[in-house]
C-alpha cells in the first residue's frame, strides 16, 4: 500500500477547488483533476474512493476551517452588537482570505451536496451561535424571530456587499470596491434594524 503524500493531497484539494469554481460540479472530472495535478488518476483513488467522496471530503474540511474562522474570538456571552461585530469581521475576513472556498460553498448551497455539508458544518457552529442567540434574546436585546428572518437581515447585506466587491460592480453596473466605511455603515444599519 502506498503512503499518503500530504503535499499531493493538498495539491489535489487546491486544484479541485479551482476546478469546481471554474467548471462547476457537472464539468468536473477525476481525469481532468489528475491531469491538472500531473498525477495519475489511480493516485486520486488512493485518497478518495470517487468524485462524491472527494467533494464531500473537501466540503467537510473547508467547512471546518470556515466554522473555526467564524467563531474565532467570539464570546457567546457578548452583547448583541459586540457579538455581531465579531461575526461580520470574521465572516468578511474569511471570504477575503479564502475566495475559492467561498465560491465553492456557494456552489454547494445549490447542489445535492448541501445537506451533507451543512450536517457537518452546523455541528461545530450551531452550538456556540445558539448560545449567543439565547443570551441576547434572554437579555431583551433583540426579539425572538424565525432563523430565516434573522439571517436575512443580519447577514444577507454583508454577503451582498461581498458579491458586489467580488464582481467589481453594484446594482446597475456602477463600479464598486468594498471599504471599511461601507462595511461598518451597513453593519450599523443592520444592528439598528434588529435591535428592539
Amino acid at each position: 500500500m502506498r503512503i499518503r503524500d500530504e503535499d499531493k493531497v493538498n495539491l489535489v484539494k487546491q486544484k479541485a477547488l479551482e476546478s469546481f469554481v471554474k467548471d462547476g460540479f457537472e464539468g468536473f472530472s477525476m481525469n481532468k483533476l489528475a491531469k491538472n495535478c500531473n498525477i495519475s488518476v489511480a493516485t486520486l483513488y488512493i485518497y478518495y474512493k470517487d468524485k462524491d467522496d472527494l467533494i464531500i471530503s473537501i466540503a467537510k474540511e473547508e467547512g471546518d476551517k470556515m466554522a473555526d474562522a467564524m467563531i474565532k474570538n467570539f464570546d457567546p456571552k457578548a452583547s448583541f452588537e459586540d457579538g455581531m461585530r465579531i461575526q461580520w469581521k470574521n465572516r468578511y475576513e474569511y471570504v477575503m482570505e479564502n475566495p475559492l472556498a467561498y465560491l465553492f460553498f456557494e456552489q454547494l448551497r445549490t447542489s445535492t451536496y448541501q445537506v451533507k455539508f451543512l450536517e457537518n458544518f452546523m455541528k461545530k457552529f450551531k452550538v456556540i451561535i445558539s448560545e449567543f442567540m439565547h443570551n441576547v434574546v434572554g437579555r431583551g436585546e433583540i426579539n425572538m424571530m424565525p432563523l430565516e428572518v434573522f439571517w436575512s437581515v443580519a447577514y444577507a447585506p454583508l454577503y451582498s456587499l461581498i458579491r458586489f466587491d467580488r464582481e467589481g460592480q453594484s446594482v446597475g453596473g456602477m463600479p464598486f470596491k468594498m471599504t471599511d466605511r461601507v462595511l461598518w455603515q451597513t453593519f450599523d444599519l443592520v444592528i439598528k434594524a434588529l435591535k428592539n
